[in-house]
């Protein structure tokens, strides 16, 4: 019943993927990737980061919501505090990184981020795709966990207007996540996060995880 209530809902909470000793490993690393920013998005080619990306994926509470032929096609660690607070307003999540621009008027929305190339792909490429947020620290109700919209990525692409449409219609659901743990979403599931409110850090890996080939020409511009 999990796989269904995943594709019914677009997200899922975990309990703990890994031990204390990925933690340590991740605590030695992670100060060194990003000391002054609220984050970045080009981990996953760091050897370390692929290489994790593969455990995730392999994992028996991950594996039975991901398709046999998947790929990990990105990382971005998101660092939250009481020092780097932020908030992120509701929305969608429309964009890949690729190689390379290709020209066609199915893809939009073509952007530079951090030397990578980002653009807008259909819906279908979209639903095909899975975010695995694995959180090296607790997430309580007071470090700005997600709030999404259950159900929302079944409506496709939203106009922003009609974004806050369907939140207010359907409600909101805040997701805190244990330390070690992950929420795994649909890119398409409506979501957002306020600033966190308590005094500890809220770090997370939030992999991608979709299908290795992409229509029009477009390659990833990693995958793992």
């Amino acid at each position: 019943m999990i796989p269904e209530k995943f594709e019914d809902d677009g997200f899922l909470v975990t309990g703990p993927l890994s031990g204390h000793e990925l933690g340590a490993q991740l605590e030695a690393i992670i100060p060194k990737l990003n000391p002054d920013g609220v984050g970045t998005r080009n981990l996953i080619e760091h050897a370390w980061c692929a290489d994790l990306a593969k455990t995730i994926r392999a994992h028996r509470l991950v594996a039975p919501l991901l398709s046999v032929a998947t790929a990990a096609v990105q990382c971005n660690l998101f660092e939250k505090s009481k020092g780097q607070n932020w908030l992120v307003p509701v929305h969608q999540d429309l964009s890949i990184a690729v190689r390379e621009k290709i020209e066609h008027p199915a893809l939009t929305g073509w952007a530079e981020k951090e030397g990578a190339i980002f653009v807008q792909p259909p819906d279908s490429v979209l639903q095909e795709m899975v975010a695995v947020r694995f959180h090296i620290d607790e997430c309580g109700l007071g470090d700005g966990p997600l709030r999404v919209v259950p159900g929302s990525h079944k409506m496709g692409r939203l106009t922003s207007q009609a974004a806050l449409a369907e939140r207010d219609r359907i409600g909101e659901i805040s997701c805190p996540v244990e330390r070690g743990g992950a929420m795994l979403m649909k890119p398409l599931l409506l979501h957002a996060s306020s600033k966190a409110s308590g005094q500890s850090r809220r770090r997370v890996l939030h992999f991608v995880f979709a299908p290795p080939l992409l229509p029009f020409g477009l390659k990833w511009r990693h995958a793992f």
